[in-house]
């Protein structure tokens, strides 16, 4: 332990900063979503939002008002390789039921979310007022990198089903492009939306 110089004979003891280090518990940060498909812009937030907590916990979580691209096996899987050279301090995990109670059983500190637009603000905005009076977790936003910002999981299963999945390159990992393209290959006559073509 660093002990300050004596001062008029009087010790102050520890620092400030490590007293502060001892005394608080990790930062954990908690990342949901369906990520179905994880795009780079989901994959830039986590890169530059693990910086901000002691652990980052990627959460795949299932939203019953979309159909599936993925199960969340296979999104757990992919995504687990996507971040592997994050290292231990980003866990990529499933979960179900509320998000708000999910955070509060592994002790988060906050929620992390990407802000991509305006839109994004409003919605985002009255769900962390929500989750802050109902569980007392805060929420923490990283404006989404500038490339990044009108890309959306939904948006990206709509152009890959009208079209060349290849196209998509700047805006999702490859490992995301191989398994939609073989995907799309298994549906055969069926968009990636689960629509009719």
């Amino acid at each position: 332990m660093t002990i300050a110089p004596r001062v008029s004979g009087i010790s102050p003891g520890p620092r400030p900063a490590i007293l502060g280090r001892m005394a608080t518990k990790p930062r954990i940060g908690l990342f949901p979503g369906t990520f179905d498909p994880i795009t780079n812009g989901h994959v830039d937030v986590i890169r530059r939002g693990r910086i901000l907590f002691d652990k980052l916990i990627v959460a795949i979580g299932r939203n019953p008002a979309k159909s599936e691209l993925f199960s969340m096996e296979e999104r757990l899987e992919m995504i687990s390789t996507i971040l592997a050279d994050c290292g231990p301090t980003v866990e990529v995990t499933t979960y179900t039921g509320l998000t708000v109670d999910y955070a509060r059983s592994i002790g988060a500190t906050a929620i992390l979310r990407g802000l991509r637009n305006v839109t994004d603000l409003n919605f985002e905005f009255q769900l962390a007022l929500t989750n802050r009076a109902v569980a007392e977790i805060e929420t923490v936003f990283i404006m989404t990198g500038e490339n990044y910002a009108f890309t959306s999981s939904s948006l990206i299963k709509q152009i890959a089903s009208a079209g060349d999945i290849d196209r998509l390159h700047l805006l999702l990992p490859g490992l995301v492009l191989d398994m939609m393209r073989k995907r799309k290959d298994q549906l055969g006559g069926m968009r990636i939306d689960g629509l009719k073509d």
